[in-house]
Order: structure tokens, then sequence, then C-alpha cells
């Protein structure tokens, strides 16, 4: 789209251009007072200063929008690469440079800290869901086993002998 502009607007002043080129060639013509083709001239050129003023005007309203769109799509796009622990290598650069300028720190960063920590951390519930599920897996196992109903013979029932009659 933007380049169908430029595409007009250079058509536009290439109009302009022809338009002055033809008035300058009619001020060589006695028929024609020489003072009005000039302002004729003068009025056309100031014509083509509003229209390019005008058409940058609108340009660059257009350009800050393209350029907040930009900025918003690299701003999203370097946040989905950013690692989360970025951070703390930012404090603790910052915090470097603040002890060599002689500034009290703002943030304690803990000696002996390791970016793995949580990562570490992370995984121990993890395993232990895992774990948890499969102890429930065996409970339920066991407790589907136990709860099947059992076939007892009744006292008062009991099976034929062969040849022989319930009591």
């Amino acid at each position: 789209m933007k380049l169908q502009l430029f595409q007009q607007i250079v058509e536009l002043n290439q109009s302009f251009d022809r338009l002055i080129a033809g008035l300058a060639k009619l001020e060589s013509v006695p028929f024609f007072q020489r003072d009005l083709i000039q302002h004729a001239r003068s009025d056309v050129e100031i014509a083509r200063v509003y229209a390019n003023r005008e058409f940058f005007d609108r340009f660059e309203e257009i350009v800050q929008n393209d350029a907040k769109r930009a900025y918003r799509f690299q701003r999203a796009f370097d946040e989905k690469l950013k690692d989360r622990d970025d951070i703390y290598l930012e404090v603790r650069d910052s915090e470097e440079r603040r002890k060599r300028k002689g500034l009290p720190p703002r943030v304690v960063i803990l000696p002996g800290w390791d970016m793995s920590d949580e990562d570490r951390l992370d995984e121990r519930p993890a395993r232990q869901r895992k774990s948890s599920a499969s102890k429930r897996t065996r409970t339920a196992r066991t407790h589907t086993k136990e709860s099947r109903p059992r076939t007892e013979v009744s006292p008062t029932f009991q099976t034929p002998k062969k040849g022989g009659r319930r009591s």
C-alpha cells in the first residue's frame, strides 16, 4: 500500500512539472500577459507544496504507526526468546557496577547462587508427583483386590454329596 502512495505522489509531482513547463512556454508567447502566467506558475508551485506537505504529514503518521507495530512485534519476539534467568544476571552485573562505584548494594545475591537451583527444586515435586501417582495406582489395585466379594459357603447350605440329599 505504501508503494502505491509513493507512486501517486510521484505522478502528482510529474503532473505539476508538466503544468509548470507548459506555463513557462506560454510566457514566451506575446499573446499572454507574462506577469499573469508567472502568477499562475507560483500558484501551481504553492499547490504542489501543499499537496506534498499533506502527503508527508499523513505519511509520517503511517510510518509512526508502523514503527509502533514493529516495536511491539520485536518486543514480543524478544520476550519469547528471553531466558527467565537473565534477570538474575542483569541484577548481578548491576550490583557489581554499583560496588565498583562505591555505592551500597540495593540487592543481596546469595553467595554460591546457582541458576539451576530453581530447576532442581522444580524437578523434585515432579518426581514426587510421579512416584505418588504410581503409589496411588498400586494402592488402588490392592484395594480392589480386598474389596472383591468373597464367596463363602453358608453353614445352612452344603453341597450335596454324591448320591446324597441336602439338609
